[in-house]
């Protein structure tokens, strides 16, 4: 049987709809500010305070998330899992959400903030992380797949500059 296309836009609606503190980084984030990329998840840096872990929850569990990889078991996320600073790599009815503590040296949810800027996703809110400090993040993190996409974003925060 053919997997769902993943919606995005869904997944911010449930987590808008219970009020989760959040910022989108990664492909959609880039995408969102005009970078040609594909992405194939959707990653965000979620507030780690107790108040926000039981909100998350309670989206999550409406979102049916459960651990990316675990064979047919469906193992679904605690509130100490999503209190960490590691990355819990979701599969949810909408698709994959990967909820990251921290990224690039260790930055979390209030350490992004002020890099972070608000855009309306239809009738959704949405944080978005920076170009500027979405490209630091990803030179920070060394991956291959990082430093694939960095001309595209370096060329798209040019492009943006000059409007």
């Amino acid at each position: 049987m053919k997997k769902p296309k993943p919606d995005f836009f869904a997944i911010l609606k449930v987590l808008e709809a219970h009020k989760v503190d959040y910022i989108v980084v990664g492909g959609i984030s880039a995408v969102l500010q005009g970078a040609p990329i594909a992405t194939f998840d959707l990653d965000v840096v979620h507030s780690r305070e107790p108040q926000n872990i039981e909100r998350l929850m309670k989206a999550l569990r409406e979102l049916a998330a459960y651990y990316r990889g675990q064979g047919t078991r469906k193992i679904e996320p605690s509130p100490s899992h999503l209190a960490s600073p590691g990355h819990q790599l979701l599969l949810t009815t909408h698709g994959p959400l990967d909820l990251l503590g921290t990224i690039g040296k260790g930055r979390g949810y209030e350490s992004l903030l002020g890099a972070a800027e608000e855009i309306a996703v239809g009738p959704v809110r949405v944080r978005i992380l920076g170009l500027p400090a979405l490209i630091e993040s990803k030179e920070e993190a060394g991956r291959e797949k990082d430093r694939a996409v960095l001309s595209i974003l370096r060329r798209t925060l040019e492009e943006r500059q000059k409007k």
